[in-house]
């Protein structure tokens, strides 16, 4: 039998002749050796990125403001000004990691000491930490089945002290803006968008990171486009895009980030040292212009894995507040109980077809460096207030987000996979799921 037609079938012959056998429990795994998943970017290395580079070691200027023979070196420039057109915002700042990206959006926005920032409880650790370096509070906020901020969850936690919101969108999903930025609106709030984990998404046909008032991205190995590491921050405040100059480069106003602004207004500052490299930034480029077919490609693959399961009984989706702005992938669903969802993930892999859980993030407020307030020392202000010393983390602080995702489960899909390794996906799920749906959690 061809693999479409046994994908197409397998529900009906289920039915009719009992339903078969999952390879945990001694029956024919989907497939004969295990469905590999692999980063996107990397996937996409080519001539282009091998070009960039070469170009760099010919040249012999790897750093971006300082050049050879009276030229200059502009392909981290250069990359800065693509991002921001494919961004939609007036400015795009290059550095160095998406950490780096977030605590220059802090620096930027000019929050420290006494402030308190809404965090969602599940992130990256990243998205906390940037808060802590710069000695304000983070405050955590539920997530909702979407696995982002719930926008519900936000007004409980606002106080006197609360400057800004930041948003993640996690595993290539879209957070529901319109709510949040709403809320923002009415309370004065500035809106950091941490969209590292969705780079290429948008929201309501606007791209992720236009639409707060700071966005930033991380170009890490596992991100949609990769320089192995690197970030970006993008704004249209020309006020927000001088301060993060400043603050990414000890201080300082480079003669091509001046001159993009055009009437700076700021002075020198206490800054630190998040630029990106000429390799980085040339690699960047070959990424950045790849980055929409790399898009599409996941959403089509992610779009058959969709339509071959739609119809399975009970089945119910991760929220997806804008399916046509998120990139797809994985595809979650989720189960009654986490003892089914662990019986999902130990029997998919028996067919060869490794399921997975929510990851690429950490319930925040359970780490024990949190949970315990501890910095890099004792008198750091983050917890040294009296609202700093009064918050409580750890598992009572986020009950729905350790429910929620203890009870999720989905499959990777990649812009490469064949077809026939999507109709494997889609067969080995369409075997597992009713099985372990049906049983007792």
């Amino acid at each position: 039998m061809e693999r479409r037609t046994f994908v197409a079938t397998l529900a009906a012959a289920g039915s009719a002749a009992g339903t078969p056998r999952l390879a945990l429990e001694g029956g024919t795994p989907v497939r004969q050796t295990p469905l590999r998943g692999d980063y996107w970017g990397p996937l996409h290395f080519d001539q282009a990125e091998r070009g960039q580079v070469t170009e760099v070691v010919d040249t012999g200027m790897p750093f971006r403001f300082s050049g050879r023979a009276g030229r200059t070196p502009a392909k981290v420039a250069d990359f800065e000004k693509a991002f921001a057109a494919r961004m939609q915002t007036r400015f795009a700042l290059a550095v160095s990691s998406g950490t780096g990206a977030l605590e220059t959006a802090v620096a930027a926005l000019g929050i420290g000491p006494g402030d308190e920032v809404i965090v969602p409880a599940w992130t990256w650790h990243s998205t906390a930490t940037a808060v802590i370096r710069c000695g304000a509070l983070p405050v955590f906020a539920e997530i909702d089945d979407s696995f982002n901020l719930d926008p519900g969850d936000i007004e409980p936690r606002l106080t006197r002290q609360t400057r800004a919101i930041m948003v993640a969108h996690l595993q290539n999903n879209v957070a529901d803006l319109e709510p949040i930025l709403a809320i923002a609106r009415k309370r004065g709030l500035k809106v950091i968008e941490d969209c590292a984990q969705c780079v290429g998404g948008s929201y309501r046909g606007k791209p992720l990171g236009s639409l707060g008032d700071i966005g930033i991205y991380s170009h890490q190995a596992s991100k949609t486009i990769t320089s192995g590491e690197g970030g970006a921050l993008v704004t249209s405040d020309p006020a927000l895009f001088e301060r993060a100059c400043r603050f990414h480069d000890v201080g300082n106003l480079a003669p091509v980030h001046r001159e993009w602004i055009g009437q700076a207004g700021g002075s020198p500052m206490a800054g630190t040292n998040f630029r990106m490299s000429e390799f980085a930034g040339g690699v960047m480029l070959a990424q950045l212009r790849k980055l929409d077919r790399i898009i599409a490609a996941v959403r089509a693959n992610a779009q058959l894995v969709y339509d071959g399961l739609r119809d399975l009984p009970g089945i119910r989706w991760r929220r997806r507040p804008d399916p046509e702005g998120d990139l797809a992938a994985p595809v979650f669903f989720a189960f009654a109980t986490r003892a089914q969802r662990d019986r999902f993930l130990e029997a998919m892999k028996a067919e060869n077809v490794p399921a997975v859980a929510p990851g690429g993030s950490a319930v925040l407020p359970v780490q024990p460096y949190i949970e315990n307030k501890v910095a890099h020392h004792p008198a750091w202000p983050t917890w040294t207030t009296p609202r700093g010393k009064a918050i409580r983390y750890g598992a009572a602080s986020c009950p729905r987000t350790l429910d929620i995702l203890g009870r999720y489960a989905g499959v990777a899909v990649g812009p490469k996979y064949s077809r026939q390794e999507v109709d494997d996906i889609v067969a080995a799920a369409r075997k597992v799921y009713p099985v372990v749906a049906g049983a007792a959690g």
